[in-house]
């Protein structure tokens, strides 16, 4: 049926309406049909106006009926009420046969004609198709699929809806017009809507970002570009179906309230790509007449007064025409740069009249290796995409190809022609969140006098050709970024020799802030002239930073020689009067006195795949102390990889292979095999493309009549139903047995033939010949895609009955269970490679291919299992997916007792005075809303409210029971938070009161189980997590007098039942002494579970987040960590000292490992590698782990290579050999632990369009392991903080792949879904946003206790003050007495001012600052509101949070490395304090115990804390992983 869930339906209504209806009441008679309809017999000769290559003509092939109800009925399915079909080959048109836009179904009555198709694909659409010409009337046209995130478009009849494919070829312009308008829809809805993970606050800029984003590789668009234009002009279309979405959404934030919308609907209004002018009607079509005034009125050709019905139907065909025409414009529109004459030529700076500006002629010299830029970055991105995030650039000089200095003065700083300059660059490159978003020229990027750039951790490079640069400024801040053909680069602090060349740019960058200030400053602008500006400039004090001179000829030549930048600045400054000012046109006439030479300005155009030219490229390289080493892998890892990048990349990868060293002979004969793949053209992938089995027959024998298929043998048993068992059968002479594979007929659809495993076989009681088959998936159609192997099929738990008659072939499927362990990794591995030679020969034989499958695919759990052998092809008439099935579909069961006193839901049996959660829905008051800034998101989210049953109520008597016939009267318990926010901060989370209140619900409100006990009978629980459905009461609440008392003793509240804990059942005994011994027996107990946990290598270990949080578990037990950064694994030895930490790049350590274990020709190393393993220090070795050590890996590699800052279309195989994830799998391979953990950030699943993600997936199935993946939001675990991140588990085939964890917080976060394939997604877990056990952990939670620190504290070691007041607190406290780390980043003293001057009110950030000047301690006079936040706002979301203030009952933004109020996360203040947040603080947001100590100074410390997996996040995961071992 049609999905009416989110669709908007457009009708005529209003005056429209009217039209419409009144032209219908004036006729008389039977219903007016269309010319076409009306005439079919001479349909050809009379349809002028479709072209002969119409399909709707050409009927030779279709049924053709004449009546709308009878190619319905002839197209009809299983279907109950309205008809729904689909429609193809189909034009829409007006009675008189012309071909029309469907939106002109509001002003004119409207027809179909076209083939009609059943809604059911899976029949034989030629067969039942059916043509009909010129039915209807339309009555609507909807667009839906916003849930999908694909529009389908519906058409209503009378009679009828139909889901519209294709329409007629010559319909194809005008129909391809509104398709992309609706997909423009679902897009912008996409980006809004939470469902989608969009963001309902974004910037009108994100919101356009987005969307080009998302629509890009559209054949109907040629750039980024073109479909902003479109979609902005279709803003107010956009604006009204979104709104229409309204009235059917209840939860999300309704779209008629979003600012983004409204101003896309207005900025629609602005622009003027089509004219609005009065129109006549004419005879043969329409005539635009854009002199006609108002009112009057034309005369068509025959003399009659146009009516006013038909000039605005004219209108709106006309407006539809040219928004038509505008919409084939975009196909061939490319980026357009401003017309004006100072936008067309750029003039260029002399090098002579500024030569004294500089310092004598020095040379560029590096003793550090550098990268290519070009190794780094894809070679296809789309520089003139506005919204790509440079890099920043540090330590770096500019010089030219003589290796000389060179000022970036003399290049334009647009892209011009017949540029006769070129300059390179080299500097250390990092990612553009590492840099703060505002540099003060006078401190940070200025000064001769510096020492140079900061010892800054990243890749030193050197860049190719700069081809423009740009300036963006403020009253207090300066950006200068440079574009190259592969990327963007922001200047940080330049070398320290070039410091010189870099100074007077900046000084005339400054200079010009200063003019544009003194102008600003003007009442009127126009007043000052060029000669009264150079007198102001003469008149600064020395010590002013854009001093010159006081002598006004000086001043003026500086200005003069260096106008160009002057010029620039003015150009980009957004008030016009200022651009237009006596003092520019002023400059200008001075600057043409002078005879510069001018440039013409052209568009930019990126050069791909040009070898860079920088001298830096010919140096012989040395060994430098800090580079991106070439990961450290092990064969099977670099086959998989390096096969599908010379598939995907194959020219990168010809030229990497030929500069590339072979390691040893293994490694040689890969190449090889790489080589003969590289020359099969079938066998190159698209990265967006599928992977198609090359050797698969597509036409196959056919059908088989049912006298070629006869039972070989006895039957062998009967079924449930008493059906005959077979265990083989003859079909077309060729024996089919239980347990093989059989390629059967597929949906024409598909592009792939289906093959199914045979479970077993029957004869069905009308004598049909049956099997009962499981179907396989190839692995292109798994979250994969095109990374699985072609050979490789996956086995799936859809399973359904065929009949023999259907299989077309036997298919060899080698179902492969091979040996688990360290100790068969070689030979399996030898194994694996006779298989892929043996394919190979095959495949060069044009053999059928012979495929193999080692796992199970089940998309609903997102994971890949292992295959069960003893539950597959029994012949027995039993299988297990069909168990599956059941035992789902009998959860799924309502029943209702005997007795009347318990009833199973959902699978979950409840009785009589069980406590169960209730939705908060149910008992909200004015709704559940919530604030809209980023730290507030929780507040006013409300948790499940726990009940207890006391009656099971049947409304109505039926013979079976069902749940809306159901009700149950519950005692409602409420919370401390019900009562009062200080209420909940004081109370124990786990705390509910008992209370008189009693209400009726039905079943369906009900979200589960949960216990409620005495307080002594609660499990212990020592750490930040509570994932137990546990509860105590202690006390009476009367919600009418609002008082709250002890439960009284004769109030006897029937506690839960169910078994208690050990722990908690020996707390029932009292006295000291038994709780002394009581914790001693604990004690005793994690002893000896010690003795059982994992053994653990924690690799990219940080400071030890993951490690403490799955230790606290019990499952894990790391005994060796390896960590890069020295003051991060100082702090890892310092929580975990019974742990070997080697601080020491993780290539170096593997290859150190293989060589100790003899394994060093299976390690594909650099020589660097080898050599600073063989420099490892005898103990450093002696303590290395070995295979068969090591039980579990974990670890997070660095996304640096792969973040989402790059965001690169697909990247290269020699760009992708330094990615760390690389040398991680190749420890799982080398070490091929029990159980393995891969977390990374959220966008980790999205790389490089998910390919990194997708090889990882494909590697560890390439051992043998099970793998799960999923995405969690940390803050639904404990912590308030928002923080989401994806999560890889594996197990070995002999273990139990761990579930995930539960949520157990409420959080304001949406489904985290991961696209597995073909519009299916996956969730790992549920949505806390509308219920959970229990409520967010707050800021106040997280902090309050803490005592009150000023800025810039220092103090290592203070006393706490207070005692603990939150549940959160005493946990996190534990028994530490002196607080540590409560360290505070010092701010500047403008910083600080503003900091002051934020209110302290939840939300409050820098849009709360008073617009005024203050004095600095200097004398300095400087804006309060940093100029460059409210001049760019619109194009960054307002800049929402930064010098943002926490909310004390809201939650933390992300944890970052480091706070600052003009970072990337710039909510940072303290909720009461005028400070950043602290060391500690931001530790506390993360879930670290107090006790737990970091290293470094402050810097180092945030680092750690922002780099780490929260520990209560780390814990629930370890729980999952621990009741895996636990069932094993």
């Amino acid at each position: 049926m049609k999905n009416k869930k989110k669709t908007i339906k457009s009708v005529a209504t209003g005056s429209k309406g009217k039209k419409r209806s009144a032209h219908r009441e004036n006729s008389s008679g039977p219903r007016k049909m269309p010319k076409r309809a009306a005439a079919c017999t001479d349909f050809k000769e009379r349809s002028v106006h479709v072209s002969e290559k119409s399909s709707v003509i050409e009927t030779k092939k279709d049924r053709l009926v004449n009546e709308e109800v009878l190619a319905v009925r002839l197209t009809s399915g299983n279907e109950d009420g309205r008809a729904n079909r689909r429609l193809t080959d189909f034009i829409f048109h007006n009675e008189d046969g012309t071909s029309l836009p469907i939106e002109m179904l509001e002003v004119e009555d409207m027809f179909i004609s076209g083939l009609i198709l059943p809604l059911d694909k899976s029949s034989k659409d030629k067969e039942r198709g059916i043509r009909c010409e010129g039915f209807g009337r339309i009555e609507s046209w909807d667009i839906s699929g916003y849930e999908d995130g694909s529009p389908v478009i519906w058409i209503s009849t009378d009679i009828a809806d139909y889901d519209c494919l294709k329409p007629a070829a010559s319909y194809k312009n005008s129909y391809d017009h509104f398709f992309e308008k609706a997909r423009a829809c679902i897009e912008v809805y996409k980006q809004l809507s939470k469902s989608f993970e969009g963001n309902p606050d974004s910037s009108f800029d994100e919101l356009l970002s987005g969307v080009v984003r998302s629509m890009n590789g559209s054949k109907s668009f040629p750039c980024g570009a073109a479909i902003k234009d479109f979609v902005t002009s279709q803003g107010e279309f956009i604006y009204n179906q979104l709104i229409g979405l309204d009235e059917m959404s209840k939860k999300e934030k309704k779209f008629s309230e979003l600012p983004v919308l409204a101003a896309l609907r207005d900025g629609s209004g602005k622009l003027q790509y089509f004219t609005q002018p009065k129109v006549q009607s004419s005879v043969g079509g329409i005539k635009i007449d854009s002199e006609c005034g108002d009112g009057e009125d034309k005369l068509n050709t025959s003399g009659s007064s146009v009516s006013a019905y038909e000039e605005d139907a004219d209108e709106k065909l006309a407006r539809l025409l040219q928004e038509e025409e505008y919409f084939k414009s975009l196909k061939h529109k490319r980026n357009q740069g401003p017309t004006s004459t100072s936008n067309i030529y750029y003039v260029k700076i002399n090098e002579d009249e500024i030569a004294n500006d500089y310092p004598l002629p020095a040379y560029y010299k590096s003793l550090i290796q550098e990268t290519d830029e070009l190794h780094l970055f894809d070679r296809f991105i789309d520089m003139n995409d506005p919204y790509f995030v440079p890099k920043v650039l540090h330590n770096w000089s500019l010089y030219n190809s003589d290796s000389r200095l060179i000022s970036l003065e003399l290049l334009p700083m647009k892209p011009c022609a017949d540029i006769d300059v070129t300059i390179y660059g080299s500097g250390v490159m990092t990612e553009g969140d590492d840099y703060e978003i505002c540099l003060d020229p006078h401190s940070s990027q200025s000064s001769s006098s510096g020492s140079g750039a900061r010892d800054v951790d990243g890749i030193p490079i050197f860049l190719s050709a700069i081809k423009e640069w740009m300036i963006e400024f403020g009253s207090s801040f300066i950006f200068i970024s440079i574009r190259t053909d592969a990327a963007w680069y922001r200047l940080g602090k330049p070398s320290k020799r070039y410091a010189p060349w870099y100074e007077p740019v900046l000084k005339t960058a400054s200079l010009g802030i200063s003019i544009i200030t003194l102008l600003k400053d003007q009442p009127r602008v126009a007043r000052l002239s060029f000669t009264d500006v150079i007198k102001r400039l003469s008149e600064f004090e020395k010590d002013n930073h854009s001093y010159i001179s006081s002598d006004p000829d000086v001043v003026e030549r500086y200005v003069v020689v260096h106008g160009p930048i002057i010029l620039q600045l003015f150009e980009e400054f957004p008030d016009e009067k200022i651009r237009r000012s006596a003092f520019l046109s002023g400059l200008r006439s001075k600057m043409e006195e002078r005879h510069h030479t001018k440039w013409l300005v052209k568009k930019k155009i990126v050069k791909k795949c040009v070898a860079n030219l920088n001298p830096r490229a010919s140096i012989a390289p040395v060994v430098s102390k800090r580079k991106a080493m070439q990961a450290t892998t092990t064969s099977l890892i670099k086959r998989i990889w390096r096969e599908y990048y010379s598939s995907c990349c194959p020219e990168d990868f010809e030229k990497e292979a030929k500069c590339e060293i072979k390691e040893d002979e293994f490694e040689e004969q890969e190449d090889n095999e790489d080589d003969a793949d590289n020359n099969d053209e079938e066998e190159l992938l698209v990265l967006e493309s599928a992977q198609t089995p090359s050797s698969m027959p597509r036409e196959t024998k056919s059908c088989f009549v049912k006298n070629e298929i006869k039972w070989d043998g006895k039957p062998v048993g009967r079924t449930s139903l008493d059906e005959a068992l077979y265990q083989q059968v003859i079909v077309h002479e060729e024996k089919i047995i239980v347990g093989c594979a059989v390629l059967v007929d597929a949906d024409e659809s598909n592009e792939l033939p289906a093959i199914y495993f045979v479970e077993y076989m029957f004869e069905a009681s009308n004598g049909s010949k049956m099997f009962h088959g499981r179907m396989m998936q190839w692995g292109s159609q798994t979250i994969l895609g095109n990374t699985a192997n072609e050979r490789e099929v996956f086995l799936t738990n859809e399973c359904m009955n065929l009949g023999l008659e259907h299989v077309k072939q036997k298919v060899v499927v080698d179902f492969r269970i091979l040996p688990w362990g360290h100790q068969h990794r070689k030979d399996n591995a030898n194994v694996g490679k006779i298989d892929r030679a043996r394919a190979e020969e095959r495949k060069k034989k044009g053999l059928p291919i012979e495929y193999y499958c080692k796992s199970l695919y089940w998309p609903e759990k997102g994971a890949f299992f292992c295959l069960s052998s003893d539950t597959m092809g029994l012949g027995s008439g039993s299988c297990s997916s069909c168990k599956i099935k059941k035992d789902e579909k009998e959860k799924e069961v309502f029943k209702v007792n005997s007795s009347k006193t318990g009833f199973i839901y959902n699978g979950t049996d409840y009785s009589v005075y069980d406590y169960v959660y209730v939705s908060p829905h149910l008992f909200a008051e004015g709704g559940m809303e919530n604030e809209t800034f980023k730290g507030g998101r929780n507040v006013g989210l409300k948790p499940y409210v726990v009940c207890q049953v006391l009656e099971v109520i049947i409304k109505k008597e039926t013979t079976h029971s069902e749940v809306k016939y159901t009700q149950v009267k519950v005692r409602r318990f409420y919370r401390p938070e019900d009562i009062s926010v200080e209420k909940a901060y004081s109370s124990d989370i786990r705390e509910v009161y008992y209370s008189e209140e009693t209400h009726v619900l039905t079943v369906e409100y009900i979200e589960g189980r949960c216990e409620v006990r005495k307080k002594n009978d609660l499990p212990l629980c020592n750490v930040l997590g509570v994932f137990q459905h546990i509860f105590f009461c202690e006390h009476l609440y009367d919600p009418s007098k609002g008082s709250l008392k002890q439960l009284p003793a004769h109030m006897k509240l029937r506690y839960s039942t169910g078994n208690l804990d050990n722990d908690a059942a020996s707390r029932k005994k009292k006295g000291k002494s038994v709780e002394v011994e009581n914790d001693l027996e604990v004690q005793g107990q994690r002893e000896a579970s010690q003795e059982k946990c994992l053994a653990t290598l924690d690799i990219f270990a940080g400071c030890g987040g993951l490690s403490e949080g799955l230790q606290q578990s019990g499952a894990s037990l790391t005994k060796w960590a390896i960590e890069y950064e020295e003051p991060a694994g100082d702090a890892f030895k310092l929580n975990h000292p019974e742990s070997m930490v080697f601080i020491n790049n993780c290539n170096v350590i593997l290859r150190a490992i293989m060589e100790k274990c003899g394994d060093a020709d299976d390690c594909i190393s650099t020589s660097e590698a080898s050599e600073l393993a063989a420099k490892l220090g005898e103990k450093d070795i002696s303590n290395l782990p070995m295979p068969g050590q090591v039980d579990f890996i974990n670890g997070g590699p660095p996304c640096q290579g792969f973040s989402g800052m790059n965001r690169f279309n697909q990247s290269t195989w020699s760009k992708v050999q330094c990615e760390m994830i690389l040398a991680f799998l190749s420890f799982v391979d080398y070490f091929r632990p029990k159980y393995f953990l891969l977390e990374n950030v959220r966008n980790f699943v999205s790389f490089n369009k998910g390919q990194t993600f997708r090889l990882t997936l494909a590697s560890l199935l390439e051992m043998g392991y099970q793998v799960r993946f999923g995405i969690l939001e940390a803050g639904t675990y404990g912590v308030s903080q928002s923080r989401k991140r994806a999560f890889i588990w594996a197990a070995s085939p002999e273990e139990i792949l761990p579930e995930w964890p539960e949520p157990m917080h409420v959080f304001a976060a949406p489904e985290l879904r991961i696209t597995l394939s073909k519009n299916l997604q996956y969730s790992a877990v549920r949505s806390t946003a509308n219920g959970a056990p229990y409520r967010a952990i707050t800021v106040r939670d997280t902090i309050g206790d803490l005592p009150a620190v000023g800025n810039g504290a220092s103090k290592t070691s203070l006393e706490y003050q207070d005692e603990p007041v939150s549940w959160f607190q005493k946990k996190v406290r534990g028994n530490m007495a002196v607080l540590t780390d409560h360290l505070s980043k010092e701010m500047n003293e403008l910083n600080l001012i503003r900091c002051q001057k934020i209110p302290k009110q939840p939300g409050s950030d820098w849009h709360n600052l008073p617009d005024e000047k203050v004095t600095l301690s200097t004398g300095q006079v400087v804006d309060l509101i940093p100029w460059c936040l409210p001049n760019t706002a619109k194009r960054h979301n307002q800049w929402k949070g930064l010098y943002g203030r926490l909310d004390w009952e809201g939650n933390f933004p992300t944890s970052v490395t480091d706070p600052q109020p003009m970072g990337k996360v710039g909510m940072c203040f303290h909720p009461d304090q005028d400070r950043i947040v602290t060391v500690r603080e931001c530790a506390r947001s993360q879930g670290f115990p107090d006790s737990y100590k970091f290293a470094g100074n402050i810097q180092h410390k945030h680092r750690q804390i922002g780099n780490a997996v929260p520990p209560p996040l780390a814990y629930a995961l370890g729980r999952k992983l621990k009741e895996a071992i636990d069932k094993r």
